[in-house]
């Protein structure tokens, strides 16, 4: 038992991005509220942030900066630990991609709540199986039966 206990300890960070993973997915996924749905795509994202600049952390590492230019500091720089500085590149773009797309998702949001009167999922595919009856499931598949016969 000890030494299952260590070995959560030890990788204590994995689990956590798991978790969060799985909340970001289960919201995503069950729940029928867009901002909700807005939020849980948000914390997977914040999962696969953390999850990435973890595997850039190198332990005994030190930042990727050479001081210096003269022959003795180059000998030194052979013997330094560097951590690696793409994954964090990396993640910053991704960071501004992902707050670019919540502000679209939510300007959408509010697009469909002001033609739907509700950010309810259930409430706006009734509404528009309403409005457009020809994008129902039966009229779909009904199209597919007749596009298959010809």
């Amino acid at each position: 038992m000890s030494g299952m206990i260590d070995i959560v300890y030890a990788e204590y960070n994995y689990w956590i991005y798991v978790t969060l993973m799985m909340i970001g997915f289960y919201a995503m996924i069950a729940k029928k509220n867009l901002i909700k749905k807005v939020i849980g795509a948000n914390i997977f994202q914040t999962a696969i942030f953390l999850f990435y600049i973890s595997l850039a952390d190198v332990t005994g590492g030190t930042a990727p900066i050479i001081v210096g230019h003269g022959g003795e500091h180059a000998e030194h720089a052979a013997d330094v630990i560097y951590t690696n500085p793409v994954p964090h590149c990396l993640i910053l773009t991704a960071i501004v991609v992902a707050v670019s797309t919540t502000a679209v998702a939510l300007a959408l949001i509010i697009r469909i709540y002001n033609e739907y009167g509700s950010l309810e999922e259930d409430v706006i595919l009734a509404a528009r199986r309403k409005l457009q009856p020809e994008f129902s499931e039966h009229a779909r598949q009904k199209g597919v039966a007749e596009v298959s016969e010809q």
